[in-house]
């Protein structure tokens, strides 16, 4: 009972970790990324400039903690499915390493102290935040109804958004719907691109995508989906900033897009899974437009 009996202990908790890691994404942060640079920009723009470091942070924090519950939930509505596709089958619960019962509870803990953030706001944002829940929770099993699920995505990626406004304001402009709007098309054109990586898996199990729906005309719509993206944030953008950097920024994400062309157009599995995962470069490129139109 010495040492050499607590050593498995030690083992086993560490795999435990790195599986618990490994359900959230923890080592591939582009997913939080792509909501928080249009959650940022949302907040730069609600506050006229540098919103503060207590939004700040409930932001940023609650970002990565909901992002990382939505695996949790995605991975346990999806296993069955997940274990078909090549890219997936390893996947904690999906591979069963981890049980759905470890893999919700902590999506519940994670969402909990997201929901202790949005506490430190103001009640418009509380009650936004059950209507972001709700739509995260749904996007799983949309993909069982729905010929677009990414639609859903989008609302879901873009709820930061219209929160982001309540929380600086106590109310949800009309901007703040363009811009979720715009966001929502491009939520389209990163997952569209996703869903190209997966597209023979997803026939061959029955669900629906973008990809699927879209057919020969896939490519041309990620590329309609982008300039739609920052066609809307450009508008709502000359409408509310001064000083022109933001020019600069949406000129550096269009460059990105056109190269994202090049990375999709013969539909390579590799090169559509390279585009999604720099898309978070691109909405870098708008935020840092943003925030060097305003005040610091």
């Amino acid at each position: 009972m010495e040492p050499s009996n607590l050593k498995p202990v030690h083992a086993g908790w560490r795999e435990r970790l790195a599986l618990y890691l490994d359900l959230v994404r923890w080592n591939r942060p582009a997913g939080w990324l792509l909501l928080l640079w249009p959650t940022l920009s949302a907040l730069w723009l609600a506050a006229g400039g540098f919103p503060g470091w207590h939004l700040l942070l409930v932001f940023t924090m609650g970002t990565v903690l909901m992002r990382s519950a939505g695996c949790c939930i995605n991975d346990v509505a999806d296993r069955e499915f997940d274990r078909h596709v090549r890219r997936t089958a390893q996947r904690p619960v999906t591979s069963g390493r981890l049980q759905a019962r470890e893999a919700l509870a902590l999506g519940a803990v994670l969402a909990l102290l997201a929901f202790g953030l949005v506490l430190t706001t103001n009640t418009e944002t509380i009650y936004l935040s059950f209507a972001a829940l709700a739509v995260a929770v749904a996007y799983p099993y949309a993909k069982r109804i729905v010929s677009m699920p990414q639609a859903v995505l989008g609302v879901a990626f873009s709820f930061g958004i219209p929160m982001a406004y309540s929380a600086v304001q106590g109310a949800v402009p009309w901007t703040a719907a363009l811009l979720l709007l715009g966001n929502l098309f491009w939520v389209l054109a990163y997952d569209t691109e996703y869903a190209m990586v997966d597209r023979e898996d997803d026939l061959h199990i029955g669900i629906r995508t973008s990809a699927i729906t879209l057919g020969r005309w896939d490519v041309a719509a990620v590329m309609l989906f982008y300039a739609a993206y920052l066609g809307i944030w450009g508008m709502v953008l000359a409408q509310e900033l001064a000083y022109p950097a933001w020019i600069a920024g949406l000129a550096v994400a269009a460059a990105q897009a056109l190269w994202h062309y090049r990375l999709i157009r013969l539909r390579e599995r590799d090169r559509c899974f390279t585009a999604f995962r720099h898309n978070h470069w691109l909405g870098f490129a708008v935020f840092v437009g943003i925030a060097l139109s305003l005040p610091c």
